[in-house]
């Protein structure tokens, strides 16, 4: 069943009604009703979502949904009400004192219980009004899919309009398309006789229809083909309407006007047997398109060609069916290609497009801001043409640009068009996709962050079999398929990915969220708040933000680089209702014992802050699921921790130097649990967390946590590690292990463990290990391994060589030998390789035609390594090379001397040499000879 906003508030409902199992007979009974209420009027809504997707959205509609949503939220608060006063007459409930208490409440709560249900008939009978309402506005209580199916006759006209300019550009105005079409001209003409579909892909405003068109329109491709078809199909296209357009485009005629699509099909089938076609689809949505339409399309060895354009990975997926048949993926422009289309049209009126110098700064920050779309661009700098080509007018459009895409009549087409990707999406991917608002504009959040957000916020439903972690990725994977977000993965950490808007489409669903009162954000533009929204986002100022703020029912507040909010006691007095509170990099001094009165309270993060205690009453939140210390001042967590039964992640790190590794290594410290922390059965992260001669008796406590995937612990003898050992051979689930020895000359003594974790994929160890712990080779699903202060002296390259999936290694102080040897057939999967202070090291050697796949490489420093490793000219994927801190006799060795088949490693990308110069830090130089020889100078 498609989902509505009702949804979740429905799904509330249920679960409060199966756990609460005593309600208040009253309260119960009318929580029954209200439920089947909203059950039936959902039905309605789903009608009137459907129909909005079609067409623009009537006013009366719009308010009626408004309505709709504002009981919603009405109903929330009711239920979360009334659950708040539960809690606290349970937490006063203990002993003969308690046993009064509970009496007392008996019959003081009868006045609660009555008030909601007395609310509650209130709200149903405002959703009888509401429903009668719908009624007069045609809505009828039909399942979505009947109303959205192909049968539809709807065409958004005013869309199909703004994509008339993409149709029709002149050649003079068009960047970076040379390559591209003329590779799709040659493949259309050339190549197999066998039918061959292209499919061009991106998200909006990329460039697909454009390119699509001026293949389309080549001559060549003209000369070529028999018969030329090009056809919009957009969102709500009608397949028999679009097959009847094509057949009378063929044929001229159709003969029968009430024709079913089978009909149809075998119509333009037969008439294209006998020819050399070229269809193009443009705009595609729906996954199922092809596999009706391929059907009308015959494969008749003829050399047809079909080219498709959407925004989705898997349509075009789907649509290549041979080796033959091409996927093209389309990426924003360069820097350079977006400054060429900008000055082309923007400065259309100058001698050689040229922008003037007092303009130039300004006009490159513009360029920046467009972020490589060619729509954007294009239609930027069509109105700056436009305009006097004075600093002033530049400098307006430039502070005010992503809100003028969208209100300003002479650029909201391109939002428009952007829009189409968010109108697309299913109704549970919505409220996901408008988190991205929340954060700071080019802000990257980790895809771990948006997972336990997503899951607090109760935006991820279970799926039979699956854990709510991997519907998420499902979530996030969707939103890349279909080009919408943008998309950043480090090499040595493949499992850590991060993700961000375009900044015109994060102005669009800001824009949305705030209309349906989603979130409202609070930064340098937006300095007033007003109406009621379940979120709050403070990107700056002060405390005073919140002193405005009039509604206490905020579900979720985000604070980030707040300059000075040296108490939260007003986000736990105001805010009863929170249920996420995410405070980032604010100066924030204490955390009030009143914090545990939120009982919603799922996800709290102080990472960044100055707090150094937490209260015992965090004990209170019973509800907790993740909480984020990370860089704060606490040293300690209370006992009362443990009586968190549903707390899954539980992060922390002190912000005080206490362990050092050396001068040039991070400070190492965790934070000290008390008591039994194995009745946290649904643990899954715990780091870092610090050991301590007290801890060794409950160290078999962590065998009980038999769902952590996560977890560092600091501060390891050599007798805790040792008793450690027992208990990780227990950790099934494990996927990442941490763990830092006291010092850098203690030992880690993880010889002991026979049976690692099967899963393990990333490992973190630092301290001196006197030989390779055997079980590492055992690790067939470790991906990132990084090994510091080991100090072995045995070559480790020769064990390590086994590890397939291998893709990050990092070795810092972790061989004191002097040769280190890339043998043939080893490390197949690696990607990235840094070799940090090997002291003693005086020669890498690399096989030839090993490292196949490694992009990045760092070296330094390493004061004895005088030659460059050898066969590096043979790193055909190497993108970036660097070397921090190597002796002179390295530099010269590295000069770009006629015949040193090293020097073919010109080839990479970047090249830099990272040189520290006393009093000045570290300077970078790009490895080239007038380069190298100013380093030599100095």
């Amino acid at each position: 069943m498609a989902e509505t906003l009702l949804t979740p508030v429905i799904s509330k409902l249920f679960q409060l009604l199966a756990e609460e199992a005593k309600l208040f007979k009253g309260v119960r009974r009318e929580v029954r009703s209200l439920t089947d209420e909203l059950d039936l009027i959902n039905c309605f809504l789903k009608d009137a979502e459907a129909k909005s997707q079609k067409t623009d959205m009537s006013e009366s509609l719009k308010t009626w949904l408004k309505q709709i949503r504002e009981l919603a939220d009405q109903i929330e608060n009711v239920m979360d009400e009334y659950v708040l006063n539960v809690s606290h007459h349970r937490n006063n409930q203990r002993g003969f004192t308690g046993f009064l208490q509970k009496t007392a409440h008996l019959i003081k709560g009868m006045k609660p219980g009555i008030r909601i249900a007395h609310e509650i008939q209130s709200i149903k009978s405002s959703l009888l009004e509401i429903k009668l309402r719908g009624e007069t506005y045609g809505l009828r209580p039909l399942e979505p899919r009947s109303l959205m199916s192909t049968t539809s006759t709807t065409t958004n006209v005013e869309v199909h309009d703004l994509r008339v300019g993409s149709l029709f550009l002149d050649d003079s105005e068009l960047v970076g398309i040379d390559s591209t079409r003329n590779e799709l001209v040659r493949r259309l003409v050339e190549g197999e006789s066998t039918r061959m579909v292209f499919s061009i892909v991106g998200e909006g405003g990329i460039g697909k229809t454009t390119l699509a068109k001026k293949v389309y329109d080549n001559e060549q491709v003209k000369e070529r083909f028999d018969c030329h078809v090009w056809v919009t199909v957009s969102q709500s296209y009608n397949m028999v309407k679009l097959l009847t357009r094509i057949a009378t485009q063929i044929r001229h005629t159709v003969g029968e006007t009430h024709m079913v699509l089978e009909e149809l099909i075998d119509i333009v089938r037969q008439y294209l047997l006998s020819k050399r076609y070229v269809f193009v689809f443009d705009d595609v949505w729906d996954i199922d398109f092809w596999a009706v339409m391929k059907h009308a399309l015959p494969s008749n060895n003829k050399g047809s060609r079909i080219i498709i354009t959407t925004r989705n990975d898997i349509i075009a997926a789907s649509c290549k069916e041979t080796s033959y048949d091409l996927v093209r993926k389309l990426k924003p422009f360069s820097q350079e290609m977006a400054w060429e289309l900008f000055t082309k049209i923007g400065f259309r009126s100058e001698i050689d497009h040229h922008c003037p110098p007092e303009l130039q700064k300004l006009s490159l920050e513009i360029v920046r801001k467009c972020q490589g779309l060619p729509l954007v661009i294009a239609t930027v700098a069509g109105l700056l043409s436009t305009k006097e080509k004075v600093v002033f007018e530049w400098q307006k459009l430039h502070d005010s640009l992503t809100s003028e895409l969208v209100n300003n009549p002479r650029l909201s087409s391109v939002a428009k068009i952007l829009s189409l990707s968010y109108n697309d999406l299913p109704y549970h991917l919505k409220s996901c996709f408008l988190y991205f608002c929340i954060f700071p504009e080019d802000f990257w959040i980790n895809n771990k962050l948006l997972h336990r957000l997503w899951i607090a916020e109760g935006f991820i439903k279970e799926e039979r079999h699956k854990k709510l972690e991997q519907v998420a990725e499902e979530y996030l994977n969707e939103f890349i398929y279909r080009n919408l977000v943008q998309t950043w993965t480090k090499n040595n950490a493949p499992n850590y990915k991060m993700y961000r808007v375009h900044d015109l489409m994060r102005e669009i669903i800001l824009s949305r969220a705030d209309e349906i009162s989603f979130c409202r954000v609070w930064d340098e533009r937006n300095s007033k708040y007003g109406g009621k929204c379940r979120r709050l986002s403070i990107h700056s100022g002060t405390q005073n933000v919140l002193k405005t703020v009039e509604d206490y029912r905020v579900r979720s507040i985000f604070l980030f680089d707040i300059d000075n909010l040296t108490s939260s006691t007003i986000l736990f007095k105001k805010f009863k209702l929170l249920k996420v509170l995410h405070i980032s990099s604010v100066p924030l001094g204490n955390l009030p014992k009143g914090v545990g009165n939120l009982v919603h309270m799922k996800y709290l993060s102080l990472r960044n802050t100055n707090v150094k205690k937490l209260p015992r009453s965090i004990g209170k939140l019973h509800n907790l699921q993740t909480l984020d210390l990370r860089n704060t001042y606490i040293r300690e967590i209370p006992v009362e921790i443990n009586k968190l039964q549903k707390l899954q992640h539980l992060f922390a790190s002190f912000s005080g130097n206490k362990i050092k590794y050396g001068a040039d290594a991070d400070s190492i410290c965790g934070v000290r649990l008390h008591g039994k922390v194995g009745c946290l059965k649904h643990l899954r992260t715990l780091r870092i967390v610090e050991a301590h001669d007290s801890w060794v008796g409950d160290i078999k406590e962590l065998e009980e946590l038999r769902h952590l995937r996560s977890l560092g612990i600091s501060n390891l003898t050599t007798q805790i590690g040792r008793v450690l050992c027992a208990s990780i051979e227990k950790m099934n689930n494990l996927e990442r292990l941490n763990l830092y020895s006291i010092s850098e000359d203690e030992i880690l003594d993880l010889q002991h463990i026979s049976s690692p974790p099967p899963f393990l994929g990333q490992l973190l160890l630092m301290g001196q290990l006197q030989k390779l712990p055997h079980w590492i080779l055992k690790l067939q699903n470790l991906s990132r391994l990084t090994l510091n202060f080991s100090k072995f002296i045995d070559d480790p390259l020769k064990h390590l060589k086994c590890l397939p999936n291998l893709v990050s290694l990092k070795l810092y102080q972790a061989y004191d030998g002097e040769q280190l040897h890339f043998e043939e057939g080893s490390f197949p999967k690696l990607k990235m390789l840094d070799l940090g202070k090997l002291d003693g090291l005086k020669l890498v050697r690399i096989d030839g035609g090993e490292l196949p796949l490694v992009e990045e490489l760092f070296i330094g420093p390493s004061p004895l390594l005088e030659e460059v490793p050898s066969h590096i000219q043979l790193l055909r994927n190497l993108k970036l090379l660097k070397f921090c801190n190597m002796p002179r006799e390295f530099v010269l060795a590295m000069q770009p001397v006629e015949g040193r088949d090293y020097w073919k490693i010109k080839h990479v990308p970047s090249v830099h040499f990272w040189y520290r110069i006393e009093g000045e830090g570290y300077k970078s130089y790009k490895l080239g000879e007038s380069d190298l020889l100013e380093l030599l100078n100095q």
